[in-house]
């Protein structure tokens, strides 16, 4: 029985207001694993609030973190706001561990038993709360931004690593996943990438419109795919 809960939570990161979304299955009893979620670059939006949910009907405690503290009004801003951190990634890595203190101080948290997931912006911010050093057994990354400045520090990374991407995805170029694929293998991180035939960039998300020819476009089969793939990696590092 699923007895949804769900809440708005309020928290600071240095001087900014962030708003983040937290749910989980109140029929359960007790702790539970806990899972930190990262939007795209368009923010904080419904989509990742049903993800967060879904989760939690698995018996999961999962928080959307707020990566902005606004939600952008257009594409530009959005892309403005994404391209702050893209450039400042020990600012991004703090502002992700802000919000994956907030779900580690829940009651309901088996701290020894986190993990992070993200969608393309956010699936880079999970990646680069991993290479932090950050106390998590897995991340996740869908159709994610691969790139980072600094590859050595996937020395740090402590957890395991799942990565699934569209094979035709044009928005994350070949080389960022050579180089990515060398990273993880210099760092002897326990990782994998799968890859899904015909399916471009922000593939699980409906509102990219469903023409493949574009650089985005959902994929439905790669959407319910990927969704399998990442909850049995969760059972795996969390058993």
């Amino acid at each position: 029985m699923t007895a949804l809960y769900t809440e708005r939570i309020d928290y600071k990161h240095r001087d900014t207001v962030l708003q983040g979304y937290l749910a989980y299955n109140d029929a359960i009893q007790g702790i539970r694993p806990g899972l930190l979620v990262v939007h795209c670059f368009r923010g904080l939006r419904d989509f990742v609030k049903e993800r967060t949910e879904l989760l939690a009907g698995l018996g999961y405690i999962a928080f959307a973190l707020d990566m902005y503290g606004v939600i952008p009004k257009d594409d530009q801003e959005a892309f403005a706001l994404a391209k702050t951190y893209g450039d400042n990634r020990p600012l991004m890595r703090s502002r992700a561990n802000a919000g994956l203190a907030i779900l580690k101080k829940h009651k309901l948290t088996d701290v020894k038993r986190t993990g992070a997931m993200g969608y393309c912006f956010g699936g880079g911010v999970v990646l680069e709360l991993a290479r932090s050093g950050a106390e998590i057994a897995g991340v996740v990354g869908f159709h994610a931004n691969l790139d980072t400045p600094n590859r050595d520090d996937a020395k740090n990374i402590k957890g395991k690593v799942l990565i699934l991407h569209g094979a035709d995805d044009p928005l994350v170029p070949t080389d960022h996943v050579l180089a990515f694929q060398e990273e993880m293998r210099k760092a002897k991180v326990d990782w994998q990438m799968v890859f899904y035939g015909g399916a471009v960039h922000a593939f699980t998300m409906p509102e990219s419109g469903a023409d493949p020819t574009k650089p985005v476009a959902y994929n439905e089969n790669a959407d319910k795919r990927s969704w399998e793939a990442m909850k049995a990696f969760f059972i795996e590092v969390f058993k």
